[in-house]
């Protein structure tokens, strides 16, 4: 592939993540949302996460036995008509209120993403050399972030507009017809924003058929793996997907840093609502988060390969991460500061008051920067011939962002939502125990 394709095919992608992180990004709304909307419990609400994420989980391998026979192109056509279907079932769930639906909505819009993302994050680690790897995914990561950032906001001014005094209103309703009414009219904002997503995702995917992708050949992922291949050694270790050890531990490590990145940036809105705070001003909560991972994004684009390592990055991050959620934790709930803001629904100045230990949970993102970047490239160093198998192995470790939010709403309510960040200290051990291991290895 000559360097105008590679360079071509890198601002598709670009354009792809964006999306990746419109799509994703959009749960940390709808959690206190759907909480409200679908009468939910503090467990139940975080089904949202799991629902989307446990599609990584089910539809990796498949998905690249899928990519297989499709080939890149149409595979990310396929998995933006998907998600179009996805979103638009969205449309009959708010209409119907049903929280199943709404759960397969998001499951089946899940599966699209999954689709892509196990051809996406394989085809920018070849697109160049492997020891540059992390600062092109960190780039495509300011693309996902960036969106991201927009995503939440977008949404909070559509549904959470006068939420705080809706939500009253329906607390204090004593009679039934008028609550249900209140609650079926609160669940009809989802129809217009998610029927404008559909009819994007499918201008998207009628705009990737007719586009002209350069393809990567099968031969293209062994060239970073020609060298270790030539060893007698290696030969003998690629043998058996069992024997990659760096791949293994990537995977579990992906894992739990998938469920610390959610918990991250899909709690944050409900916490600070559970310390008091308006949801005029906790909308933003999750952009904040987003804000901070985009500042880490931009300083791997400098720092790596030129001044550290993908793997020297990683345990910057882990030591980071271990520091916020500790401070997360231990500082009193009540502290608190303000600072001048401008409201992006209504463009005039505000002053919000966001609690110290809501700004360490959204620096957080800045930890969580570096580590899916350099994560990827570190556990397929040595895949060889499994590379393919071991990406798929890599996205289904997402379900990290199933499973351990809802394990956090199910901390939440027995023992607060502070002290439930304390899920976090482990899952940043193993990414540093990680890290420690590939300079070993």
């Amino acid at each position: 592939m000559n360097n105008k394709n590679r360079i071509f095919g890198l601002v598709i992608i670009g354009v792809l993540y964006f999306v990746f992180g419109f799509v994703t990004w959009l749960n940390g709304t709808l959690i206190p949302f759907l909480k409200t909307a679908c009468e939910l419990n503090e467990v139940a609400a975080y089904l949202v996460t799991f629902a989307f994420y446990i599609s990584y989980f089910v539809w990796a391998l498949p998905s690249s036995f899928i990519l297989k026979k499709t080939g890149f192109k149409n595979g990310i056509a396929t998995g933006l008509f998907v998600m179009a279907a996805g979103a638009a079932l969205f449309i009959p769930a708010a209409y119907m209120r049903s929280y199943l639906l709404f759960l397969t909505a998001l499951f089946i819009m899940g599966s699209g993403l999954a689709l892509m993302q196990t051809a996406v994050n394989p085809y920018v680690t070849i697109l160049g050399p492997l020891e540059s790897a992390a600062k092109r995914i960190s780039i495509m990561g300011i693309c996902n972030k960036f969106a991201g950032i927009l995503a939440p906001i977008i949404l909070a001014t559509i549904l959470l507009s006068g939420f705080d005094q809706l939500s009253s209103s329906i607390a204090q309703s004593a009679d039934l017809a008028e609550k249900e009414t209140l609650l079926n009219n609160l669940a009809l904002r989802l129809v217009f924003p998610y029927t404008v997503m559909t009819a994007i995702l499918l201008c998207l995917g009628i705009l990737i058929c007719f586009m002209k992708l350069p393809e990567v050949e099968e031969t293209a992922e062994d060239e970073h793996t020609a060298a270790e291949l030539s060893n007698p050694v290696n030969q003998e270790k690629n043998k058996s997907i069992w024997k990659q050890r760096q791949l293994w531990f990537g995977v579990i490590a992906l894992f739990f840093y998938v469920g610390v990145e959610v918990i991250a940036g899909d709690t944050v809105i409900q916490y600070g609502i559970s310390l008091g705070i308006a949801q005029e001003s906790a909308k933003y909560f999750t952009s904040f988060t987003l804000i901070a991972m985009l500042l880490g994004y931009f300083i791997g684009v400098i720092l790596i390969p030129r001044f550290i390592s993908q793997r020297q990055a990683l345990v910057g991050c882990a030591i980071a991460g271990l520091l916020f959620a500790t401070c997360a934790i231990l500082v009193p709930s009540h502290l608190a500061t303000s600072f001048p803001f401008i409201d992006l629904g209504t463009f005039q100045p505000i002053e919000m008051q966001i609690p110290y230990t809501v700004l360490f949970v959204s620096l957080l993102g800045l930890a969580n920067a570096l580590v899916w970047p350099s994560i990827w490239p570190l556990a397929l160093k040595n895949a060889g011939p499994h590379t393919k198998t071991g990406s798929a192995l890599l996205i289904m470790s997402i379900a990290g962002g199933a499973l351990l939010p809802l394990l956090y709403g199910s901390l939440t309510k027995n023992i607060g939502g502070q002290h439930a960040y304390l899920l976090a200290l482990p899952c940043y051990a193993v990414i540093l125990a990680f890290a420690l291991y590939c300079r070993k290895s």
